[in-house]
């Protein structure tokens, strides 16, 4: 089948699935993924194996988009109305998740050796940071929640994403170490991470800066929304290159980083950045479609106990790790109470973690798995 047509298909089993998951009151980010699942090579093979390898450049665009809008987000204003109590919060429930992850996952590697190694320890505990602001956001406008918690969870959400993109690129260049099995030595493990991060940072600093600049001389929002796709396209493009020094880039952190230096840079930033509605919609649908579309459900039987030990140990870390922050900040004991179960959903930042996995050659062993574990 043309690429052009499973593409189609795709969309159209995208649109059908997400009226039928609304008459169940479900987001439609689980219809994308359902829909993916049955176009995909599981069921119809509409969408098949050749064709996901052609079309996976929708999904790493539709990543430098979701970054991009993270970053958006983090204007120094705003974070400094926030409050060292949200910041420690948002830094506890991270860790502790990322540390209860690693923890269990490595006591089971102790008792099932055959089940799961190191890289997959590492990416597991990565993404385990992740929590789900759309997910969030749609609940909280649903039930019409107002009050403390609401108030302290949404904040909280948005930081998190971006202290779990910092996490999960320092876990990526150590898995990459173990993955191929390189000596360990003080370069690999800290200062080639280090530098990655760093570089992704100052790639992503200057684009964010020659946007704000460029917004300028270009004044209509067609020519604005021209400018930003071309600022992701560009920060998606540099990360893909092949550095000095074997380095590469992360490109969820660089199309963050662009977007948070723009936004500080443009005081009419958030309208600005509203343009980009016009564009994301139909890139976010096919990107949670053709994840789903590599959802293996063979595999599922083969993940099982790892799979079930990262659900139990991430909760855990997640409510934990919000109570000791709230605790620690003598928050209101609802928010000390609460808060941690709603910080439970995975959606759109964690598959995209589990995207970069499955495109990142070193990771070929460990790439089915965790991106079933985390669909799943």
């Amino acid at each position: 089948m043309h690429v052009l047509l499973s593409i189609a298909l795709a969309m159209a089993g995208g649109l059908v699935l997400s009226r039928v998951v609304k008459l169940l009151k479900l987001p439609n980010v689980t219809g994308y993924l359902i829909a993916g699942l049955i176009v995909g090579p599981c069921c119809l093979n509409l969408v098949n194996q050749t064709n996901l390898g052609y079309i996976k450049i929708i999904s790493t665009v539709a990543l430098g988009f979701i970054a991009f809008s993270i970053g958006g987000e983090f204007k120094l204003e705003h974070l400094k109305k926030l409050g060292k109590s949200i910041v420690t919060i948002t830094f506890c429930q991270a860790l502790f998740a990322v540390a209860f992850v690693m923890l269990g996952l490595f006591a089971l590697k102790f008792a099932f050796p055959d089940q799961i190694d190191t890289p997959m320890i590492l990416l597991l505990g990565a993404i385990a940071t992740a929590t789900a602001p759309a997910a969030t956001l749609m609940v909280v406008k649903q039930y019409r929640a107002r009050g403390i918690v609401t108030d302290t969870l949404l904040p909280v959400v948005a930081l998190d994403d971006a202290i779990g993109l910092m996490v999960f690129s320092i876990c990526v260049a150590l898995a990459k170490v173990f993955a191929v099995g390189e000596q360990l030595t003080f370069m690999s493990t800290v200062v080639t991470p280090l530098l990655e991060i760093a570089l992704s940072l100052v790639v992503g600093a200057a684009l964010g800066a020659l946007l704000a600049l460029c917004m300028r001389f270009f004044r209509s929002r067609a020519n604005r929304l021209c400018l930003m796709i071309v600022a992701v396209l560009a920060g998606v493009g540099l990360s893909e290159m092949n550095w000095p020094m074997g380095l590469s880039l992360s490109s969820l952190l660089t199309c963050m980083m662009t977007g948070a230096v723009f936004a500080n840079m443009r005081k009419d930033s958030l309208q600005i950045l509203d343009g980009t509605e016009n564009w994301t919609p139909p890139l976010y649908m096919l990107f949670f479609v053709i994840s789903g579309a590599e959802l293996d459900l063979k595999v599922i039987p083969l993940i099982g106990i790892a799979g079930v030990a990262y659900i139990v140990f991430r909760s855990m870390g997640k409510y934990l790790g919000a109570f000791t922050g709230a605790a620690m900040v003598k928050a209101d004991k609802n928010v000390r109470n609460y808060l941690g179960l709603t910080l439970l959903p995975q959606a759109g930042v964690a598959i995209g973690m589990a995207q970069v996995v499955a495109n990142t050659p070193e990771f070929a062993a460990q790439s089915s798995q965790i991106v079933t574990i985390v669909l799943c």
